[in-house]
Formats: C-alpha cells, structure tokens, sequence
C-alpha cells in the first residue's frame, strides 16, 4: 500500500483555505520523495494569527495555483494510499473542504493520525506535539512549513514502526487498531 503524509497550512479559519500542502511519500522503511507547493486561497482572506504560525502572506500565493490545479499530480497517488497527518481530523479536513468548495470529488483512502499512534506507540509521554516527537527523535525540521511538517510525519511514523517491529507502516497502522477508511465521493461534495 502507497504511504504518503500530508500537511496543510490555511489562510484562515475555514478548512477550504489551504495556502500551502506538504506531501513525503514512504517506501521500504524511509521517505523517498518530498513536495510542497504554495496555494491560492479561494478568498484571499489571510487571519494574522495563521500569518503568525507559518509565515505565509496573501503576497506570497497571489500567483500560486488554486487547489484543484495545486493537488492535481497527487490525488491519485492519494487514492489508495495510506495517509499520514499529525492531527490527522484537522489535514483531513482541509483535504475534504477544498476538494468540496473545488465541486471536485473525495479520493477513498485509509487515513492514520500519528498523533493518535504516537499517544499508543509511546504512552505517559508529557507532549505529544509534531515538534516534541521531532526533538525526541532527532528530526530535524522548519516547524509551519508544510512540506517540512509532511516529512516530519512520516518520519515519526517510520520511528514508531521500528519501535514496534512492524514490517511497514500499514502493518503498524493495522497493529494499533488505527487506520480509518476515508471512502471517496462519486459525486462532488459542496463544502458548507
């Protein structure tokens, strides 16, 4: 099963205002390939709290494709896969409100938090942030970078399965009891 972690940064409180995505696909026990792109926003409405955390201006993705071009080449690698997110319900989200608001269809996908899997993997721990688990394990990264955010993830994942002794991170996934079935649309979904 294609394992790919995803990261998202948003212009706003809405889940369809992605203004950035971070992707690291895993193969045989390490991250093989990393992508980050800029997004357009539907509305270039920019809260200055999410400006605060990662940095990204209205200025920065005024020429920067909207969402259905900028995810184009990667939902149907994301069809099939297993995806990673730290705070997975919040990337999931955001995947599932702008694919909606874009009137374009979900993929089916299994999902896996590894938020969720770190609080199994390593229990009693006092944070369980993408950033805590990153210094725990040596990972170096730029923090609100989603492409940096992505590879950090996977990482994460990567550490937690060796821990384990799982094969992959499917089979961790399946360990844990953690894998969630995200079955696609087959007609677009309208965001609310």
């Amino acid at each position: 099963m294609r394992t790919i972690a995803i990261d998202f940064e948003t212009a706003n409180e809405r889940r369809d205002s992605a203004c950035a995505v971070g992707l690291a696909w895993i193969e045989d026990g390490r991250v093989v390939r990393r992508e980050a792109r800029l997004i357009r926003p539907p509305e270039m409405r920019f809260s200055p709290f999410n400006i605060r955390v990662h940095g990204i201006r209205p200025e920065d993705v005024a020429a920067a494709p909207g969402f259905a071009e900028a995810m184009a080449p990667f939902l149907p690698e994301i069809a099939g896969a297993l995806v990673l997110a730290h705070n997975a319900s919040f990337d999931v989200g955001v995947l599932a409100a702008a694919l909606g608001a874009c009137g374009l269809p979900q993929p089916a996908y299994t999902s896996l938090c590894t938020l969720q899997l770190a609080r199994r993997q390593w229990p009693g721990q006092e944070r369980y942030r993408l950033s805590a688990l990153a210094a725990q394990f040596g990972i170096v990264f730029r923090h609100h970078d989603a492409g940096e955010d992505a590879f950090a993830c996977a990482e994460i994942a990567l550490a937690a399965m060796r821990e384990a002794g799982a094969p992959d991170v499917p089979g961790l996934a399946r360990a844990h009891g953690l894998a969630r079935l995200r079955p696609g649309s087959a007609a677009p979904v309208r965001a609310a």
